[in-house]
């Protein structure tokens, strides 16, 4: 779950990039382009901050999982140990 949540802050980090470049290439002779320099700055940054929030989703997944593999692991160990005495 987080691999996938952490491919999504990348591909939405590579678009505010291309969004954030668009703000020096955009002109008067380009038809079909919002030539508005602020409208691409908008975009990019609601992009990082969407690619920031889904890596951060994507980490708290991760420690979830660990510390949920971790305990079940120490349940394992537990049992062992009880059944020896």
């Amino acid at each position: 779950m987080s691999r996938n949540l952490y491919i999504l802050g990348t591909t939405l980090l590579v678009f505010a990039l291309i969004s954030f470049a668009m703000t020096f290439t955009t002109g008067p002779y380009q038809m079909g382009l919002p030539g508005n320099g602020s409208l691409w700055k908008t975009i990019a940054l609601f992009l990082l901050l969407g690619a920031l929030f889904s890596v951060f989703a994507g980490v708290m997944t991760h420690m979830y999982e660990q510390v949920k593999q971790r305990a079940q692991e120490r349940e394992a160990r537990q049992r062992e140990i009880r059944k020896r005495r």
